[in-house]
């Protein structure tokens, strides 16, 4: 995967209106394949606030909404 791949799913991730689904249609990439990336690219702090973020959050999962 190029830097350029890596930093869309990573600026898609972050975005609150695009779910794990869309990421996954796009990229091909499952919510615990993103959440890996996630991990493995960002800092500790940055990873944490992620997770705080879109954990629960209905918009990140369309068969919750």
């Amino acid at each position: 995967m190029t830097e350029s791949e890596i930093s869309d799913i990573i600026e898609k991730a972050w975005q609150d209106d695009v779910s794990f689904d869309a990421i996954e249609a796009t990229t091909g990439l499952s919510e615990s394949e993103v959440i890996a990336l996630m991990r493995r690219e960002l800092k500790r702090s940055s990873f944490r606030m992620w997770r705080e973020r879109v954990t629960g959050r209905k918009t990140k999962h369309l068969k919750r909404s």
